[in-house]
This record gives C-alpha cells, structure tokens and sequence, in this order.
C-alpha cells in the first residue's frame, strides 16, 4: 500500500471531490490519462498526488527493495476532506458585513500493486486449505 496526500489544497473540497469519484478504482496510468484532459483546476492537484504516490511506490527504501510495475498499481482510496478554512469580512450595506468562507482540503490517494493483492490471497485460501 503506498500512499500521498497534498495537506492544505486552496481549493474547496467539493470541487475536488467529483474528480476523486472519477478516477477511483481505476489502474494508475488509466486515471493520470484521464485527469490530464480534464479542464479543471483540481484535476491538476489530484494529478500530482497520483503522481507523488507512484514515486512513493518506486521508491526502493519504502517497498523492501521489490520492483512495482506502474501498470499493476490500483487507486484504492482517493479520498477528498474539508481542511480549515480562512474566514474574511466583507462589508456590505447599511454596515453590515458578511463572512467570506476560502476554503482548503486534504487530498489523499492510496495505490495497491495489484499483483500483490493476487498473491496474499492465494496464500491466504493455501491455508485454509491446508487446516
């Protein structure tokens, strides 16, 4: 399981969010393709967080020197959550003012090697066959 998050994105989750729907469950290289022809600024951060967690998983001091084919890495959770937000005044008529909300959010990817996950569980059915 390799991992990346971009903590504190200036940019509200909900905008994210609808990308993260998208390219959850896919093959790594499958949803870097897609969000590259996707207009949206967010697709650009969630790009890169995909992109940092592939680094993570070629990165022979983080997965016990084993090799990671890129075409075998699953987005298993792409997660998108609110993170604090800066609140500005506005001032309006008759002196009032309202709150202007700007809004940031956490955006996490987890990859699994697909293969991987083959070979736990035949091992796992091995034994329970042998019990």
């Amino acid at each position: 399981m390799y991992k990346a998050s971009h903590r504190y994105a200036r940019i509200s989750a909900r905008k994210v969010r609808l990308l993260a729907d998208m390219v959850r469950g896919l093959f790594a290289d499958e949803a870097l393709e897609i969000l590259r022809y996707q207009p949206q600024r967010g697709a650009r951060m969630l790009e890169k967080v995909i992109r940092s967690a592939i680094g993570n998983a070629q990165d022979s001091d983080q997965n016990k020197g084993e090799n990671v084919r890129l075409e075998a890495l699953v987005i298993t959770d792409a997660r998108v959550d609110g993170g604090p937000m800066f609140k500005r005044i506005r001032p309006v008529s008759r002196g009032m003012a309202y709150m202007i909300k700007r809004r940031t959010s956490h955006i996490h990817v987890t990859l699994e090697d697909l293969y991987e996950n083959m070979k736990a569980e035949q091992q796992v059915n091995k034994n329970r066959a042998s019990r």
